[in-house]
């Protein structure tokens, strides 16, 4: 059962000409899940607890930013209900689309004022960062303060601190995707690596020096890029390789085994039938059974 979605309309924050509304505030169980009529960035500085955005719930620590286009739903709720003690203090920056169209001509870059059309339009995901630096933290105190003490100069100052907020979390969205291409074309390289060494003894820790990467970033790139973990995927590669000297060689079976990685042949027709469903004979057999069209 979908949960209902109450509509925060602009007039009810933005009281001002600047179209800018920023808070600080320690997040309840009373504010329902809602969607808005405006871009939020929300920067999570104190506490734990989970962020309910569409249909994600993901568990937030201090440091986390996320950036919520217009129309997505969403809602912060703190990690327990003694929020006294275990407060869940969260950060706030609304603009509407006049700012965003202000921002648009102080922002020089087409490609960073097509990414605030496209959380204007709705026409992105929300996003989710780590704010490593602090750089984000220190803008959005700064964004609260000057906005709740205003003084002489605060509409230019809270402009400049609006884009340096848009333009620095659209940096480190960039540098992310980024990273994630070159971890993508290394991936491969280390795919490559195994099929043409899948009849050697291979541990993750071996593939270490490889990729640069530690063990654990190693484990959680087979995971993303494969679906499978790395002892999951190199078993279904050798178990492949089986397959097609089964089909293209006369070789005996324990020597496909060997040729496929495995020293022992027990343990070969094991994981060849718990991944095929038959005995590697039968396999062959059923192959060369097929009729040719």
């Amino acid at each position: 059962m979908n949960p209902t979605v109450q509509l925060f309309k602009s007039e009810s924050f933005f009281q001002n000409n600047l179209k800018l509304f920023v808070n600080r505030c320690s997040e309840d169980f009373v504010v329902p899940f809602h969607a808005h009529e405006f871009v939020e960035y929300s920067y999570v500085a104190e506490g734990k607890g989970f962020h309910h955005i569409g249909e994600d719930i993901i568990p937030v620590h201090k440091g986390m930013l996320f950036v919520i286009p217009v129309g997505v739903p969403h809602v912060f709720r703190p990690a327990t209900a003694n929020v006294s003690e275990h407060p869940l203090i969260i950060y706030n920056c609304l603009f509407n689309s006049e700012l965003i169209h202000t921002l648009s001509i102080i922002i020089q870059e087409q490609e960073i004022r097509n990414h605030l059309t496209d959380l204007e339009k709705n026409r992105v995901p929300y996003v989710s960062i780590t704010d490593y630096s602090q750089r984000m933290e220190e803008l959005m105190v700064k964004l609260y303060r000057e906005s709740a003490v205003p003084g002489i100069g605060s509409s230019t100052i809270l402009y400049t601190l609006v884009s340096q907020l848009v333009v620095t979390t659209y940096r480190q969205i960039h540098q992310a995707t980024c990273n994630e291409k070159e971890n993508a074309t290394d991936m491969e390289h280390i795919l490559h690596y195994l099929d043409q060494h899948v009849n050697e003894r291979i541990r993750l820790s071996e593939l270490v020096n490889i990729s640069g990467w530690s063990e654990r970033h190693l484990g959680r790139m087979f995971v993303t890029h494969t679906g499978r973990t790395f002892g999951a995927y190199l078993q279904h590669l050798r178990i492949q390789k089986s397959c097609e000297l089964l089909k293209n060689s006369q070789h005996k079976v324990s020597l496909i085994a060997e040729l496929v990685g495995y020293r022992d042949v027990d343990s070969f027709y094991a994981v060849f039938k718990r991944i095929t469903g038959e005995t590697p004979q039968g396999y062959r057999r059923n192959f060369r059974a097929e009729p040719l069209n």
